[in-house]
């Protein structure tokens, strides 16, 4: 794919049972770009409502369990030259995409949104979210060599011909209860380390995190934040294996 500096835009919206923010959500989205809406199966009427506010958009369900999965899903069917990762639940501000396509188109591979540097903030981190995220920053940033200040943010965007990079699981046949490394909550953080390892140039985004306007916050601070270690202890050895076998292969 060649790069361009008029790119054409997927927004990917991973939902499960966010009908009430998409209802909010949807008419804000900018127009021109593609819009893709993968549901975890919905009870409430996730799918009607994108019907009906957004006829435009493609919906699809997701293949297995998660939300890695659901982004997986999203990716696979976009065609954009650059791919948005947009959360359904209002926490993500419609008008900072601009943001993210200028980093893209002004030399960066991976466009990645922080809440911590000037420009940024949240209406809705806690002091103990923060507190563990600076840790889970310093532990990212000491085993990649990067310089990432906001590790556990998934406002990201990033070009399409990066995807190989990232070999996430392959969304597949549909297996409802399956759930494969890559699947879960940990794709954030999957993502994040496979651009480091591969040397893409990545660009921090300013960008302010919403407060969720309708239901709950699905994050578990003590859950997540385990997962998120876990994560960065498996992705450092991937990268250590695949850096060997690069130099394996490498004429001599």
């Amino acid at each position: 794919m060649e790069r361009t500096s008029a790119p054409t835009v997927t927004i990917v919206i991973p939902a499960k049972n966010e009908a009430s923010n998409l209802e909010v959500m949807l008419p804000q989205l900018p127009g021109g770009h593609e819009v893709i809406v993968v549901d975890a199966n919905s009870s409430d009427g996730t799918a009607d409502v994108v019907r009906r506010l957004r006829p435009d958009a493609t919906l699809i369900a997701q293949t297995r369990r998660g939300k890695g999965n659901a982004l997986s899903c999203g990716f696979s069917a976009a065609t954009g030259d650059i791919i948005v990762m947009f959360d359904a639940d209002g926490s993500a501000d419609p008008i900072e995409i601009p943001s993210f396509v200028d980093a893209l188109v002004g030399g960066a591979d991976f466009a990645k949104g922080t809440r911590f540097l000037p420009g940024g903030g949240s209406e809705d981190i806690t002091p103990l979210r923060r507190a563990g995220n600076a840790g889970l920053n310093l532990t990212a940033n000491l085993a990649f060599g990067t310089k990432f200040s906001d590790l556990c943010y998934g406002y990201n965007a990033f070009w399409r011909d990066m995807l190989p990079v990232l070999e996430l699981p392959e969304p597949g046949t549909s297996q409802p209860g399956l759930m494969l490394w890559g699947d879960g909550f940990e794709i954030e953080t999957i993502i994040n380390c496979r651009m480091a390892a591969a040397d893409a140039r990545i660009r921090e985004v300013p960008s302010v995190e919403k407060r969720r306007i309708h239901g709950e916050s699905h994050l578990r601070t003590w859950a997540d934040g385990t997962r998120v270690l876990r994560t960065l202890a498996t992705e450092r050895t991937r990268a250590r294996v695949v850096k060997r076998r690069a130099l394996e292969l490498t004429p001599v």
